[in-house]
């Protein structure tokens, strides 16, 4: 397999084995169909006796989507393989917490960072900001949004009429990504399984993802954020809106006005008043 395709493959099978559901052999393709979906929008390719025919079918097979989107066709699916969606019984944050561990070396990101850094907030919110991934101020505190970018956040957070300890606040990886880059396909795989389960943990009404690479981690697209920001969608029980990172705010003001309009819409499903704008 190519290592391009390979390296997601074997982040889901780590973390599988931390949920003791291995072991797994890492150089074999799968010999279970049923646990890769077709391609979306294609039907699924018959068996065949051919051994190399088996490797191809399970290569292009991509994850189960996470996500029933009432605009789904805006939506196509990236294509990288998954072996895990079912939820964890019984999940907490501290169990989540805990099977991440305090020195997690799953990924590369791990050589560079000073803290791992889980999230913040009522374990109970009705309401999940997921932004990407820590950042300078955010590596040294190990509490996600503390920067510049999460002062603005906070102000947000006030507009709406809550607090910082009413909502929950975390991101996509758990560790800084060098010079504050955007995390890479395979520190997504291998860090975006522990945030679907704080999301089942905490059973939010309203997920707001913060910036593209949140939103297309949990609705399994590609596309970029300006397709689809200020649109509802159903994401495992929770309603689930994007918009733009706070960071994208500080350069451009001029995009806050359409922030609040999504910040409204939030308002009005979980009722809140609102406090200024």
């Amino acid at each position: 397999m190519e290592p391009s395709r390979s390296a997601p493959l074997e982040a889901w099978l780590r973390y599988a084995d931390d949920l003791g559901l291995g072991p797994f052999r890492l150089d074999r393709a799968p010999q279970h169909p049923s646990l890769l979906s077709p391609r979306a929008g294609r039907p699924a390719e018959a068996p065949s006796s051919s051994s190399s025919a088996s490797a191809e079918a399970a290569r292009s097979a991509p994850p189960p989507s996470g996500v029933r989107a009432a605009a789904s066709a805006l939506l196509p699916s990236v294509q990288s393989p998954s072996l895990f969606e079912e939820r964890v019984d019984n999940d907490s944050l501290e169990r989540i917490r805990s099977d991440i561990g305090p020195n997690c070396t799953r990924c590369k990101l791990h050589r560079a960072r000073k803290n791992i850094v889980f999230g913040v907030g009522d374990p109970k919110a009705e309401l999940v900001f997921v932004g990407e991934g820590p950042g300078h101020e955010e590596d040294i505190q190990a509490e996600p949004f503390v920067g510049r970018a999460g002062k603005l956040l906070t102000q947000m957070i006030e507009a709406m009429g809550l607090r910082r300890p009413d909502v929950y606040i975390c991101n996509v990886v758990k560790c800084r990504p060098p010079e504050n880059r955007l995390p890479e396909k395979d520190e997504i795989a291998t860090c975006s399984p522990y945030l679907v389960r704080q999301l089942d943990a905490i059973k939010p009404k309203v997920i707001c993802c913060l910036g593209a690479c949140s939103a297309q981690t949990l609705l399994n697209t590609t596309q970029g954020i300006s397709r689809y920001r200020g649109e509802w969608f159903d994401y495992r029980g929770a309603r689930l809106l994007a918009t733009y990172h706070p960071a994208y705010l500080l350069r451009n003001p001029a995009a806050k006005s359409e922030v609040w309009k999504d910040l409204q819409k939030i308002m009005a499903v979980l009722g809140l008043p609102g406090k200024r704008r």
